[in-house]
């Protein structure tokens, strides 16, 4: 009798979900649910904007001009916040400065920070960098996801042939110290300047700081189904190879994830669950090439999947992961529909539709995005042919 309720009970329950008062409370439910996930990062993003002002603030007690990381420029600061490395990694280059009172304090401080920028990385920064640790501990709720962040080299593959020991990283901070021009110029404080030094990197850099990331790239590019010389391109023209990489958006990290669109769909592909990517999470190399090139996937093979020519689907892809899919749509009919722009598109060489996009394209940025990465494939797929 028992059994015969429940299944009376349930299905019961059924009907109700077939009715239409039970498909709009399921469709009611979802939307207070997604309103819910949307308030939550919101949230997160709140209190990470308030972090990096207050941050900004802080500084501005002993520098003229605070400068945070942008995405080609990894920016670090002591915890006293009166010395600071500069790593670009689009004009190759490094610069410490420190504020001191004397040239012979200055000295020491500006070893120091070498020392620092050329040693350190990804893990050891999150735990000394004051502001990315200020990042890591911000509350998040159930639907901001992070995760701890794996230990890569930053800069010293370009300058060691080795993992280096304490006593190479002092002899090289010492010998860059006494080779390098120092400049001043007159600090907030009274009585104090600022002291600079700006050292050039190797001039292979990008290629080999590339090698740094080698195993994921490849083992994503086999995984998604994805061309291994498209996520490196993608890669050098989102940050330029730095891990620390941070856009006004936001976006975060090597392949610059933003969290709430790209990084949502890769995580729930990824997962089969929903979870917004925090800083950190995208800060951790291996979770932010997974994620970008699990995006590169959802845009190839789901939403772009009605373009039939392989590689006019692929150019479409380049410029989609700049400007999304709808605005690839707009540049064949003025509209954000990709159903109608396929049959457009599919009528077109690959040639032509690559000309249509850079000259159609809603804004300049996705175009010349196009041009840089079809032109960086070639170059990685040259570079890492002997390794396929």
């Amino acid at each position: 009798m028992k059994k015969f309720s429940l299944l009376i009970t349930l299905s019961s329950l059924l009907l109700a979900l077939n009715a239409p008062a039970g498909i709009e409370q399921m469709k009611a439910e979802f939307e207070q649910m997604k309103h819910a996930q949307n308030e939550e990062f919101k949230d997160y993003k709140s209190k990470l904007d308030a972090e990096y002002k207050t941050y900004k603030k802080e500084l501005e007690t002993y520098w003229r001009k605070p400068e945070l990381s942008t995405k080609k420029r990894w920016v670090s600061y002591t915890k006293d916040k009166q010395a600071r490395s500069k790593v670009d990694f689009e004009k190759n280059n490094y610069t410490v400065e420190v504020i001191a009172k004397d040239i012979k304090s200055a000295k020491k401080k500006l070893k120091e920070r070498i020392s620092y920028v050329v040693s350190k990385n990804t893990k050891e920064v999150v735990k000394t960098d004051p502001l990315q640790k200020r990042v890591a501990k911000i509350s998040r709720s159930k639907d901001v996801v992070t995760s701890k962040v794996t230990a890569k080299p930053i800069i010293a593959p370009l300058i060691f042939a080795k993992k280096p020991s304490k006593e190479d990283v002092n002899k090289y901070a010492l010998n860059t110290l006494n080779k390098s021009k120092i400049t001043t110029k007159k600090a907030k404080q009274k009585g104090e300047k600022v002291y600079t030094l700006t050292v050039n990197l190797p001039k292979n850099s990008t290629l080999r700081l590339s090698k740094l990331y080698a195993k994921e790239v490849s083992q994503n590019s086999q995984e998604f189904n994805i061309p291994l010389e498209l996520v490196f391109a993608i890669i050098q023209t989102e940050s330029d190879f730095n891990p620390f990489a941070k856009s006004h958006i936001p976006a975060f990290g090597l392949m610059q994830i933003v969290p709430r669109t790209a990084g949502k769909d890769a995580y729930r592909f990824l997962h089969k669950r929903d979870g917004t990517p925090s800083a950190t999470y995208l800060y951790n190399a291996p979770n932010n090439i997974e994620m970008g090139s699990a995006y590169l996937h959802i845009l190839y093979y789901r939403y772009l999947k009605k373009i039939k020519n392989p590689k006019s689907r692929l150019y479409c892809t380049i410029a989609a992961y700049n400007t999304g899919a709808g605005n690839i749509a707009w540049a064949f009919t003025h509209t954000h529909n990709m159903n109608k722009a396929a049959p457009k598109i599919n009528r077109l060489s690959s040639d032509a539709v690559y000309e249509k996009l850079l000259q159609d394209l809603k804004y300049d940025e996705p175009k010349h995005y196009l041009k840089r990465v079809k032109k960086r494939m070639k170059i990685y797929k040259l570079a890492y042919k002997s390794s396929k």
